[in-house]
Parts: C-alpha cells; sequence; structure tokens
C-alpha cells in the first residue's frame, strides 16, 4: 500500500519484467490507517513503448527463439546490466569460456570478432559473442556491419552500448537484422511503480512523501535505487511501513543532489547556504575538481534548457537533448531562471579558466571552487 495524502494506492498486481504495474486509487480518509473506500478507480499505467520493446526479450527467453543480434544501449546501466544478464544466462551455459566470449572497449578489432564468429561453436548449439562499449555505433565499422547481414547461423551477438549514431551502418544493420533496445533514463512515476513492487514484495508500506524523500536522496540512477533499496528493508526489517527517519538514517544521499542544491542557492543568491553545501561535499571527500566539474555541468544544462524552453520546445524534447528525466525539466527551468543567459555563458568560461589555473599550479584547486561559489552567489545591490 502506497499512501499519499488522502489517496491510497495498492498495487494490485504488477508485471515486473515488462514494467507495467495496474493501479488501484482508493480515495480514503485523512486518517489512512482507517482507509474507507469511497470510490475506486482502476487505471493501467505503463510506458507501452518501453515495455513492449523488454517483453519482446523476455518473450525470445521464454521461447528459446534467438534474434541473431541484440543491441542494448542507454543511459541506465542497471537496466542494461539486467538484460545482458538475462540474454547470456539464457544463451550460454554457465562457465562455457569456449563459446561465450567477451569484448571490451574501443580497441576492438572487427577482423578478430568476424574470425571468432565464424568458427563453429564446441559441443553446444550456439557461440554466443557479448561486445561492451566497442564505439562501433559511433565511428565507422563498415566489415563488421557487413559481416552482420549474414552472421553465421550457430552464432549470436549481444552488443551493449551507451551512446549510439541511429544514422550508422550499424544500428541499420542491426535494426534490420536483429532487436534493438533503448535503455533510458526513467520517468520519476515508472521508478515510484518499480520500488513499491519491490517494497510489496517484502511486505513494506511507504508513503507519498517518504517515496519523494527517498528519490530526492538517491537520484534516478536504478542501480543506485537498488542497492540504497537493499539497505533501506533491511533496516526496516521488523517494520511493516518504512518511515523519513529510516530514509534518513541509512540512505546516503547522492553528490549530484547536493550540487542542484548548491546552485540553486547560488541562484537565490544565498552564498552562505552554497558555501555550506560545498564545505560538506569537502567533508565527505569529494575532490573539489570533481565538485567544479559537476557544477559547471549544471551551468550547461541550465543554458540549454533556458535555450529550448526559450524556443518553445517540449519537455520531452528538452529532456532528451539536455540529457536529464523529462521529470527534472520543470525544476531545471525553475533554477535557469535565476540567471540571465548571459551569466550563464560567463559561469562556464569562469569554470573553465579557474580549472586552467588549477592544472597550471596558479590557484589551490579548493580556493578556485570557493571563488566561483562567492562570484556568482554574490548578493546583487
Amino acid at each position: 500500500m502506497y499512501l499519499s495524502g488522502n489517496v491510497c494506492y495498492t498495487v494490485v498486481c504488477s508485471l515486473v519484467q515488462s514494467c507495467v504495474v495496474q493501479r488501484c486509487v482508493i480515495r480514503c480518509s485523512e486518517n489512512a490507517a482507517k482507509c474507507n473506500a469511497i470510490s475506486v478507480l482502476c487505471i493501467w499505467i505503463s510506458d507501452k513503448k518501453e515495455s513492449d520493446k523488454m517483453k519482446t526479450i523476455d518473450d525470445d527467453i521464454r521461447s528459446g527463439n534467438f534474434k541473431q543480434i541484440y543491441l542494448l544501449y542507454g543511459t541506465e546501466a542497471y537496466l542494461k546490466k539486467q538484460y545482458k544478464d538475462k540474454l547470456k544466462n539464457a544463451m550460454a551455459a554457465p562457465d562455457d569460456n569456449m563459446n561465450f566470449t567477451t569484448f571490451e572497449g574501443k580497441n576492438i578489432n572487427p577482423k578478430e570478432v568476424i574470425d571468432l564468429a565464424e568458427t563453429l561453436p564446441f559441443f553446444a548449439d550456439r557461440r554466443v559473442i557479448l561486445i561492451e562499449d566497442s564505439g562501433f555505433f559511433k565511428s565507422s565499422c563498415e566489415d563488421l556491419a557487413e559481416y552482420l547481414t549474414q552472421v553465421a547461423p550457430a552464432t549470436h551477438f549481444i552488443f551493449v552500448e551507451e551512446e549510439v549514431d541511429k544514422r550508422s551502418k550499424m544500428y541499420k544493420t542491426v535494426k534490420n537484422n536483429g532487436k534493438i533496445v533503448e535503455c533510458s533514463a526513467q520517468s520519476e512515476e515508472l521508478l515510484t511503480r518499480w520500488i513499491l513492487t519491490r517494497l510489496k514484495k517484502e511486505g513494506k508500506n511507504i508513503t507519498g512523501s517518504v517515496m519523494q524523500l527517498f528519490l530526492s536522496r538517491t537520484g534516478t540512477d536504478m542501480g543506485n535505487i537498488d542497492r540504497e533499496l537493499e539497505k533501506l528493508i533491511c533496516y526496516a526489517l521488523d517494520r511493516d511501513v518504512i518511515t523519513a527517519e529510516d530514509v534518513m538514517a541509512v540512505t546516503t544521499e547522492q553528490t549530484t543532489n547536493k550540487i542542484f542544491e548548491m546552485v540553486n542557492a547560488i541562484a537565490e543568491h544565498n552564498q552562505r547556504k552554497a558555501l555550506d553545501l560545498y564545505y560538506d561535499l569537502l567533508t565527505l571527500k569529494e575532490p573539489p575538481m570533481r565538485i567544479m566539474f559537476l557544477i559547471t555541468r549544471q551551468f550547461q544544462i541550465l543554458l540549454n534548457v533556458r535555450d529550448m524552453a526559450g524556443r518553445g520546445m517540449d519537455n520531452q524534447s528538452i529532456a532528451k537533448n539536455a540529457g536529464i528525466p523529462p521529470f527534472a525539466v520543470k525544476r531545471n527551468i525553475s533554477q535557469a531562471k535565476g540567471f540571465t543567459m548571459a551569466q550563464l555563458k560567463r559561469a562556464l568560461y569562469d569554470g573553465a579558466d579557474l580549472e586552467e589555473s588549477v592544472k597550471t599550479g596558479r590557484m589551490n584547486d579548493q580556493m578556485a571552487v570557493e571563488l566561483f561559489i562567492m562570484k556568482y552567489s554574490r548578493s546583487e545591490k
């Protein structure tokens, strides 16, 4: 049960593999513990486009009818790993080093891959080749792209990449001859449903406000959420309801969240708060130049978001182009309003200049970040 204000959400059923959850929304009295249903509205909430793609892989695994080429790509590393492992475990026997081979990195020799692909499997039905972070879908890889149009019958490829160029010959070849799944950052709604499903399996309940607190501390990375959720479930082992105190006690706030708060304080010209957040990060052993990088990256996001919003682009397009989750667009637009376009551009130049000063030994790294924060959080007279 998921309580939010006067609305009580109960997960009725969940298809975990396809990320589809059916929920009943029950309007309740103010005392949620004495939930008197006034009306029930059953709604399907699903990201059909994403779930259909995932479901087809699950269907392939269940049926044993595998495509010869799979491409998993996108920024959500947790989803890529989940489906990479699913495919690997379904297609290759455990510890079968004769018929399962992994290539990783930008220096893979396509000819070596093709030679291996042409080798018959050794006392097995198939040969599986896993290729990760190769860059083949961003650069020209004509030989391998050509080979993938006529792969040896017993050979199967799994490609795992962060970025792809959909205009590339490799991408078009896999699209025509295999299956492609984009593993992108999930919306807050999908993450909430995923967390609810996990908690339900453990017999745990959580209120809407505590869920928001949890996500505000963990961020949207599913791998991090998974780790923090395990800690939370273990901590509240003997209790049914997870509280805000539980979340604050065991979860670790992400650096990127503190960076957002810091830039927010800078935008509000709250210099004391901005500096306190900076000192907090230093206490947590965050290197000053990593902090500087994350601050300037946030300013770059704000510049891009403000520019796109000014040109009338919708939130989905802004999110995709800025590289942020769709639900984060509104708060970034709000934050961007604390600066002029000229200030955002100037901040990026100053960030680069300060980094150069540190690299050349003309300035201490901790002092460089402090000067940047003080300059842009200074109260306007």
